[in-house]
């Protein structure tokens, strides 16, 4: 099984700053088989050959797949090149203002992260995930976060797993996974439905979405 977690929006609290999002959503794009994680991958890859670089041989490449700045055709065209069936889509939005105020500080930022990580990730079936379960994860902890992150769930995770299955957490930037890129795109139009109420890319996809919740509505 190959997980890749991805957020839209922020976790910032001073909802008077004009960019500071009402909603924070956290997406997990789920891959049942190395095939369908392969489907992903040359979607990714076909979609920026043939839709963002087509005719820039002689300006910089677009190297990867992004929610914001990518047209609704683009979106459109990655979906209808998927073949595989063997994937969902797990969801939940947070509505930031129902937040306590103890977990709107740096530290309790962090705990906050880490628990909706793993009540999301407790909403998939695990006992059948095989001998291998691989999350990757985007990239933007430090040192010290990554360790207390991974620890946090694989003691969480321990129990719902197989006895002879492995978790494996990788943190890896947007350019060196396509299955980031991709839940990238189905996490922005997720943040979309709840944030502005704008459901075009969300409805394209809609029925692959396995679990979907609004947190603390």
């Amino acid at each position: 099984m190959f997980i890749f977690l991805d957020e839209s929006g922020d976790l910032g609290f001073d909802f008077k700053k004009r960019k500071t999002t009402k909603k924070f959503v956290i997406t997990l794009l789920v891959c049942d088989s190395d095939e369908a994680r392969r489907e992903f991958t040359k979607a990714v890859r076909r979609t920026l050959k043939n839709k963002l670089n087509r005719k820039m041989k002689n300006s910089r490449q677009v190297t990867e797949l992004k929610g914001t700045g990518t047209s609704i055709d683009i979106k459109k065209y990655f979906f209808r090149n998927i073949a595989s069936n063997r994937w969902a889509i797990y969801s939940l939005a947070l509505n930031k203002s129902r937040v306590e105020s103890h977990l709107q500080t740096k530290t309790g930022k962090k705990k906050l992260y880490n628990f909706l990580s793993r009540f999301l990730l407790e909403k998939l079936n695990l006992s059948n995930a095989g001998t291998n379960v691989e999350l990757v994860v985007d990239r933007c902890k430090n040192k010290e976060e990554i360790r207390d992150f991974n620890q946090y769930l694989i003691n969480q995770l321990e129990a719902l797993l197989p006895l002879n299955t492995d978790l494996n957490i990788l943190h890896l930037t947007s350019q060196e996974s396509a299955g980031l890129q991709a839940v990238d795109l189905f996490s922005w139009g997720i943040f979309r439905k709840y944030e502005c109420n704008d459901y075009g890319w969300y409805t394209i996809y809609q029925h692959k979405i396995g679990f979907e919740t609004e947190y603390l509505p």
